[in-house]
């Protein structure tokens, strides 16, 4: 069960951005970023870290292990 794909994908449109865009936010190519967020690649820890600071949300959420998307703080 991979919930992260989705979870990616919701929260970057909730900001209203592409995925173009993201990826430029954290200096990926593009094609890298769109394979985390399909699940063609694993989200490796680092990134998903990236991903809760940005959003402000906990890594717990990105992971798909609470639905509720707590502060990473």
């Amino acid at each position: 069960m991979k919930k992260y794909q989705n979870r990616l994908r919701d929260l970057r449109q909730d900001k209203d951005l592409t995925q173009e865009e993201i990826a430029k936010v954290f200096f990926l190519q593009t094609t890298q970023y769109r394979r985390y967020e399909n699940g063609e690649t694993d989200l490796p820890l680092e990134w998903a870290k990236k991903f809760a600071v940005y959003y402000n949300v906990s890594i717990d959420y990105i992971a798909g292990l609470t639905d509720t998307p707590k502060s990473y703080k």
